[in-house]
């Protein structure tokens, strides 16, 4: 097999080593005598020249001299490898992925242009942090603008500058290119990039298998009650409200990673709201509506089980809604509707909202509504802005892997969910925009409403379980925590390991993560991170825990608790229709 492994590159002769050391020493001199001419007030004063801040003021001129500083610098190196010191590259370069392979050190000439992308990439990034008179949301726009260019110029993702690609279409005549090309057309065709094998899961088949029935159908979400594996149950049940920006299914995916599996296990009564992707049908959807189908649920399960209360989960914006709910009901005298709230992720404080502010401004919202013509948005475009946020880990992967590689697609079951795409109804989405990113109009007082009912968080007084991602790229932790500056009743605050998706779908038999507890009254997530305690694996036991503490009961698992042998008629089988609609 042909490799790249070990070119046969000459080495340069003592002459040309002396050539090139002189060449490198006289440019050096050069930026030395330039730079010390740029530090003198006012900045090349013998030229006569006015100074233009970011063409030759002095800042300016000194990161130019650093950057051919560093360029030299480089090229010594690759010059007299010998003299360049194993083991001195920054943590981030070194943990790279996307030049793990070791062609990219071994041969020189990858290793300089690996080595460059990366100096370039470092003084693009200073240079816009070192940008003046510009305010800091733009500049933080700037900076992801930067690091989406510099990530989509990689030389990982490009045929030529590939040492990986190259050594492939060597060994197989250029198949990989065929076969990569193949899985780009077919993803152009159908607008979406492509994961994960296509034909490796299916709902109902293998993902989305707990047990239990389809019990109420509305125009907006279907309600399911899951079959209990206990003799006896909590008497007061569970109800989980996910985001309908994706589909349900991401809390039961195969068996194993199931919360929903393992919740009923544990002897909960579990319900679950599986939302409508939105159609034509939809284009009048608000907010409002959502919050009202959260309180319908609420309702419909207390008076089929006959209980005063239930406990709720909200997840992602199904919990900011959740959030609003509470609200609602406390301001109309039904707070005890619900006996506890469980937040996943959720924000209601969204004045650091992280990287999806960048998305946020008047051009934005205005592409939306051209994108939205029949009232709904299509969810492949909120699919692109989810990527966008790891388009190193979510895009240029696959592009260099499937597009350039031409590998197989592997089968992975949340790689499969994330691509299942769901519509959003269009008016929902701008306000949500509007209303919450745009303007954090959720944590003033009264000023949105639903049905007449002014919003007041700071009415909430049920017990809450909030669960923040320690590298939540979508709410980030301190966003999340934000939530306890609002909530009037007792709080229980978690930290846990990775991110948005694996920090929440983290089941306790893979024994993979950690969560941080620190049952100290702190001010603010800093103060809670440096006084908590570390607990390896997952933190759902935790939970339950913490759940039974707020009402321990227990009633036997019979009737109205088993689907369809209520008021609540069975529909269909779980998954149910809704979670299969495109």
């Amino acid at each position: 097999m042909a490799t790249l492994d070990t070119p046969e590159m000459p080495l340069p002769s003592l002459d040309a080593l002396q050539h090139w050391t002189w060449v490198i020493g006289r440019a050096q001199q050069m930026l030395l005598e330039s730079g010390l001419a740029a530090a003198a007030p006012g900045g090349a004063p013998d030229l006569g020249l006015p100074v233009v801040p970011g063409i030759n003021d002095p800042a300016t001129l000194q990161r130019a001299e650093a950057f051919w500083t560093d360029s030299l610098g480089l090229w010594q190196r690759f010059l007299d490898p010998a003299r360049a010191e194993k083991g001195d590259e920054p943590p981030g370069q070194a943990r790279d992925k996307r030049f793990a392979a070791p062609q990219w050190r071994d041969n020189p000439v990858f290793d300089l242009i690996r080595q460059s992308y990366f100096l370039i990439s470092d003084h693009l990034l200073r240079g816009v942090d070192a940008l003046e008179g510009v305010d800091e949301k733009q500049k933080e726009q700037l900076r992801f603008a930067a690091r989406g260019f510099l990530d989509a110029m990689s030389p990982s993702n490009f045929p030529v500058t590939n040492p990986l690609v190259l050594e492939k279409t060597i060994e197989t005549g250029g198949e990989n290119l065929l076969k990569g090309l193949q899985n780009m057309l077919a993803d152009l065709a159908k607008g979406q990039l492509t994961h994960t094998d296509p034909n490796a899961f299916e709902v109902g088949r293998n993902l989305a298998m707990t047990p239990g029935k389809v019990v109420k159908r509305t125009p907006l979400y279907e309600l399911i009650q899951y079959t209990p594996t206990t003799d006896k149950v909590l008497a007061v049940p569970l109800v989980i409200f996910p985001p309908w920006i994706n589909r349900f299914y991401i809390l039961d995916l195969t068996p194993e990673k199931s919360f929903i599996r393992w919740a009923v296990d544990q002897g909960i009564t579990v319900f679950l709201v599986s939302w409508k992707s939105a159609d034509a049908s939809m284009k009048d959807v608000a907010w409002d509506d959502y919050i009202e189908a959260q309180i319908e649920a609420i309702d419909t399960v207390r008076q089929a089980l006959k209980i005063d209360s239930v406990h709720a989960i909200g997840y992602c914006v199904a919990g900011t809604t959740l959030a609003a709910t509470l609200a609602v009901l406390a301001a109309r005298g039904a707070a005890d509707k619900v006996k506890s709230a469980t937040f996943f992720t959720a924000q209601v404080d969204f004045a650091q909202a992280g990287e999806l502010l960048n998305f946020i401004d008047d051009d934005q919202l205005a592409m939306i509504r051209t994108l939205a013509p029949d009232g709904y948005l299509d969810g492949r475009y909120l699919a692109l802005t989810f990527n966008l946020l790891r388009g190193r880990d979510l895009i240029w992967n696959y592009v260099t892997n499937n597009y350039l590689l031409g590998q197989d697609y592997a089968p992975f079951d949340l790689l499969h969910w994330n691509g299942d795409t769901t519509n959003l109804p269009s008016k929902w989405h701008l306000s949500y925009l509007m209303d919450l990113y745009r303007d954090n109009l959720l944590v003033k007082p009264g000023v949105l409403s639903v049905g007449g009912t002014p919003i007041d968080l700071r009415l909430v007084k049920t017990p809450a379980y909030i669960q923040a991602g320690r590298e939540d790229h979508i709410a980030p932790a301190e966003s999340v925590w934000s939530i306890t500056r609002y909530f009037a009743g007792p709080l229980k605050f978690v930290l846990a390991g990775s991110g948005h998706i694996a920090g929440v779908v983290n089941p306790p038999a893979l024994g993979k993560y950690q969560y941080w507890l620190n049952p100290a009254p702190v001010e603010t997530l800093a103060e809670f991170v440096a006084g908590a305690v570390e607990t390896k694996g997952s933190w759902w036991p935790d939970w339950v825990d913490w759940l039974r503490a707020q009402d321990g009961r227990t009633v036997a698992a019979k009737g109205a608790r088993q689907p369809g042998r209520g008021p609540l008629k069975a529909l269909e089988d779980a998954p149910g229709s809704y979670v299969r609609s495109h």
